[in-house]
């Protein structure tokens, strides 16, 4: 086909035999000195070849030699192109998209064409034909979904299930908003040898899934978990490896990794008479502790009545069915500071608590009221459940939250509260850290005798693999373990950051709160209130 145009130089376009390019010829006319771009491209769609794909470099080459004053021989300054169709796949294999270009001049995209394009990609599973069919129709796409394979399903993880009812908890539970319910702790729970404690579940191996070509896509398998080492007072049933039985008869106490049954000592009270208790287990006083008296125990303590000015020390928690009578502010307070207080790494529980020196390592839970008291809890201090619910004088320490119905009182006694990250907690994270890096050291050292061993058969004695072995497994449940305290640690000082006191009803003058570097002192009374961090240091709220 050749086109002749009048209007300007004797320009002469011209498909070539094939068809596949567009040839043009020009002779210079000295009525026509020069030319430019725009001229030449429409005596190009003039001639019907606007859609043909323009060699740019070509056409700038025409127009200099015509400007030049030569004649332009024939040379090629459009292509004719068919459309086309490009399909990838994606790299997990559970998609392909299409891309369909549509022709310049040429034929466009068949469904054959996009049938024999999806052929050699290998594309067989899931092809969604309503949106091909459209993208056809349409003439062109881009990166349009054609084919979804199956995605695998991942295992789920082993778990621990405790086949107890309200078993204690020595793993705080700390919830994302940094606030916890008021609990009642309870009486000590008691379980016999052989009795049924713990499950383990194994975990499931998740569901295959199917690429778009058709091969299978492996899941991720559950993590399988396992009973932490050296669970005290508890063995594996010999009839079913995945459950966990008491061994002694004693308080079921839930800890990372499973769960201890841990001995009790009952006492009617503690005076003279029984002279201080130290024991390796749980305590359970039915009456009073008298003042002077030490109780030491490494598991939970429970006293029935009152705590006169007396030393009570739990590696677990501590419940006092009555109150607590301390002996801050007495005449000889300074010289009996050592004979009284309370100390317990889980949770404190009572139901009133007057001149008294209690710390926690999680949480301080007290029913009617608080006065004149130095309380510190690693989580939360709340004052109030059934009864008043008023902290009145003394401090209260707390990293997450301090709630109480009335804080301070009309007479504006003078009472601090502190809330957010002591420094306690961050050297508690450091001490974690670098017992995992030694426990990890050491099962680097033990893998390297494994490691021996497998390479040379015979060379290290059977019985030192075997030791190495079960090191092996001690060390990385120990280093797990690790490193869950680690992140709950990691949680909370993150949950510090949004540390806080509420107030249900009245807050009185003479409160003073303290968060890092922010004081505030409360210059007037208040109603139901929180006071947590803003833009411009400790802020005053509605109670939400």
């Amino acid at each position: 086909m050749k086109d002749d145009i009048t209007d300007g130089p004797a320009l002469s376009l011209t498909l070539d035999e094939a068809g596949h390019s567009l040839v043009a010829s020009l002779e210079y006319d000295s009525r026509f000195p020069s030319i430019n771009a725009v001229w030449l491209r429409n005596r190009i769609t003039a001639a019907g070849h606007e859609a043909l794909r323009i060699r740019p470099d070509a056409i700038r080459g025409l127009i200099a030699q015509y400007n030049a004053g030569r004649n332009v021989a024939p040379s090629v300054i459009a292509d004719v192109v068919d459309g086309t169709v490009d399909i990838l796949v994606s790299a997990d294999g559970l998609s392909a998209t299409m891309s369909i270009f549509p022709p310049r001049g040429g034929k466009p995209v068949s469904r054959t064409m996009l049938l024999e394009a999806l052929e050699a990609r290998g594309v067989i599973e899931g092809i969604l034909v309503a949106e091909i069919n459209r993208a056809i129709n349409s003439g062109e796409a881009r990166e349009l979904v054609i084919a979804r394979g199956r995605a695998p399903i991942a295992g789920e993880d082993g778990r621990l299930e405790c086949l107890l009812p309200d078993t204690r908890d020595r793993v705080p539970s700390i919830r994302p908003t940094g606030r916890t319910d008021y609990r009642d702790l309870g009486d000590i729970m008691v379980v016999h040898a052989g009795d049924a404690l713990m499950r383990r579940h194994p975990p499931t191996p998740g569901s295959e899934g199917l690429s778009v070509q058709g091969r299978p896509i492996a899941p991720r398998a559950g993590r399988a978990v396992r009973f932490a080492a050296g669970l005290r007072g508890t063995a594996i049933s010999p009839d079913d490896p995945d459950l966990l039985i008491a061994a002694t008869d004693g308080q079921p106490v839930r800890v990372r990794g499973g769960m201890v049954v841990e001995p009790i000592l009952t006492l009617k009270t503690v005076n003279m008479a029984t002279g201080n208790i130290n024991f390796d287990g749980n305590v359970k006083v039915l009456g009073d502790v008298t003042a002077g008296m030490t109780v030491r125990a490494t598991g939970d303590i429970e006293i029935g009545g009152v705590v006169e000015p007396a030393l009570l020390d739990a590696g677990g928690s501590i419940v006092v069915k009555g109150g607590v009578m301390g002996g801050i502010g007495g005449k000889t307070a300074a010289k009996d500071a050592g004979t009284h207080g309370i100390r317990c790494g889980g949770s404190f529980s009572a139901i009133y608590a007057q001149q008294a020196r209690i710390d926690a390592g999680d949480s301080i839970f007290i029913d009617d009221v608080a006065m004149q008291c130095e309380l510190s809890a690693a989580n939360h201090i709340r004052v109030g459940n059934h009864r008043r619910g008023h902290i009145i004088g003394g401090t209260a320490r707390a990293s997450l939250s301090i709630h109480a119905r009335v804080i301070g009182s009309s007479s504006r006694t003078r009472t601090e509260l502190v809330i957010g990250t002591g420094p306690a907690l961050a050297q508690a994270m450091q001490q974690k850290l670098e017992a995992r890096d030694q426990k990890e050291n050491q099962l680097l050292e033990v893998g390297k005798l494994l490691t021996l061993s497998d390479r040379n058969p015979g060379r290290v004695p059977e019985d030192v693999v075997t030791r190495a072995e079960q090191t092996a497994a001690t060390l990385a449940a120990e280093i797990e373990t690790l490193r869950g305290e680690e992140a709950d640690l990691r949680h909370l000082l993150e949950l510090t950051q949004q540390a806080r006191v509420e107030v249900e009803r009245e807050m009185h003058e003479g409160v003073t709160i303290t968060l890092g570097e922010h004081k505030l002192r409360i210059p007037h009374e208040l109603g139901a209130c929180t006071v947590r961090l803003a833009d411009q240091g400790l802020g005053i709220f509605p109670l939400t």
